[in-house]
């Protein structure tokens, strides 16, 4: 079995549907928090996962995929509900650190009136709830999603799942 872990927020499913099409191998997604994100892959038990950077990258390969937008999350009737979008001075005084804790449970927190917290998109609408909005933090730099691998993995599964990611066709000389 063939298991690519993503982490929460990551959106791999048009590169897995790819490969359920080109192939017969199965294919198996394992969910992994961003905590957790580099140990699946460096205990053999995951052969690739999306990761949200940065990562330790010793003894791993790393393909940027994509950007995501900073958003800050807080209860509907904040302040921040009545803008479009927000610099990170408008929030500085309110945000709170909630990195320990899952993000679903740190949007309830927030929705609940305690403070606001910055995450990625991805992980704002994921976990959206009708008490809490989210709006872009526009200075704020965005975070990268990518995908990771161990350097001395040689599966060749691994480079086809590559090509895919990359774009490259079915009838395509690379690996």
């Amino acid at each position: 079995m063939f298991r690519v872990g993503f982490v929460e927020g990551a959106m791999p499913d048009r590169w897995i549907a790819t490969w359920r099409r080109r192939r017969r191998d199965p294919i198996e997604l394992v969910p992994v928090s961003q905590a957790d994100q580099e140990g699946g892959l460096r205990s053999g038990a995951l052969d690739m996962t999306f990761v949200r950077l940065p990562i330790d990258r010793d003894g791993l390969h790393c393909i940027p995929l994509y950007e995501e937008r900073p958003v800050a999350v807080a209860a509907r009737d904040h302040y921040l509900a009545a803008a479009d979008e927000v610099v990170h001075a408008d929030i500085a005084e309110d945000e709170v650190d909630w990195s320990a804790i899952p993000a679903k449970d740190a949007v309830a927190a927030v929705a609940n009136g305690a403070g606001v917290v910055v995450m990625p998109m991805s992980l704002a609408r994921l976990h959206h709830r009708k008490d809490a909005i989210y709006r872009p933090v526009t200075d704020l730099p965005t975070t990268t999603v990518g995908l990771a691998w161990l350097v001395d993995n040689e599966d060749p599964r691994v480079q086809v799942f590559i090509g895919i990611v990359r774009g490259r066709t079915e009838r395509s000389t690379r690996g």
